[in-house]
């Protein structure tokens, strides 16, 4: 069983829904993201996805665009990222790490070498955001023979028979995409995501994660009653952001992800 299956069955047994923390590797520098990091898992994360910095991320908001260019700026890459989650491992061996970014950069690492530098660092799972099923297998068959798992994007407009295409390779979860529209920009409404998710449900037994849309205690709340774990990556990103002047970049991102978890 992997990690993120583990986490989700412990979760279960507790009746409790899994928050999914995001943050940009590299920002807002290579130092204090791996702080971050490190941070999150006792602050309440019981996932983490790690974002590579792209420079022409387009499912993104303004807020996570900035933090990949600054990120990138810095000196931030994908070997760097992969270099971070070495790190991490090394006193953090429970708290599941999805890799979570755009083909563009994999494919010019190498889909063979980035899927064995990943699960090596200790990744568990893929998101690629813009990496359509039909075209897949290129990164899909390898990551998943490796034992990462593929996880699946779903948004309000994926019914039907594209549902079906969408969720035919998926595993590990699913990631709802609660607003048609890109990160950190508007509120999902809670009754059309409810009702898309029970028609998923009745397709697949994979956990549903909500994310887009989601910034505040309240909001995470109400997504936890319908979904079986809530992302929040804009506003922690922007949290960052505020606070980049501040000499201990970690306690005030601490604070909002221990408020994220209570409320869920």
């Amino acid at each position: 069983m992997s990690r993120i299956q583990k986490t989700f069955e412990a979760l279960k047994d507790k009746n409790q829904k899994a928050l999914n923390i995001f943050v940009t590797a590299g920002y807002p520098d290579a130092t204090r993201s791996l702080e971050i990091l490190k941070s999150l898992p006792s602050s309440g994360a019981d996932l983490i996805e790690l974002g590579i910095p792209f420079t022409d991320p387009m499912a993104d908001g303004p807020t996570i665009q900035d933090s990949s260019l600054q990120a990138l700026e810095n000196g931030m890459s994908l070997q760097g990222t992969l270099d971070m989650l070495t790190e991490f491992r090394k006193d953090n061996t429970g708290t599941p790490v999805i890799l979570m970014g755009y083909f563009n950069p994999i494919y010019k690492y190498g889909c063979d070498k980035f899927v064995n530098n990943a699960k090596t660092a200790g990744a568990d799972g893929l998101i690629v955001v813009d990496l359509p099923p039909e075209e897949d297998e290129e990164l899909r068959i390898p990551a998943q023979k490796a034992g990462l798992d593929f996880i699946k994007l779903v948004t309000p407009t994926t019914i039907g028979t594209r549902l079906d295409t969408v969720i035919k390779n998926a595993s590990g979860f699913l990631y709802y995409v609660s607003i048609a529209g890109i990160t950190g920009t508007k509120s999902a409404n809670i009754d059309e995501v409810a009702a898309h998710i029970k028609q998923i449900k009745e397709k697949c037994d994979l956990p549903v994660a909500v994310g887009f849309g989601i910034k505040t205690p309240e909001d995470a709340a109400k997504m936890s009653k319908i979904a079986d774990a809530v992302v929040v990556g804009s506003a922690i990103v922007e949290n960052i952001n505020k606070n980049q002047s501040v000499s201990n970049i970690v306690a005030p991102l601490s604070e909002q992800v221990i408020a994220l978890k209570k409320a869920i």
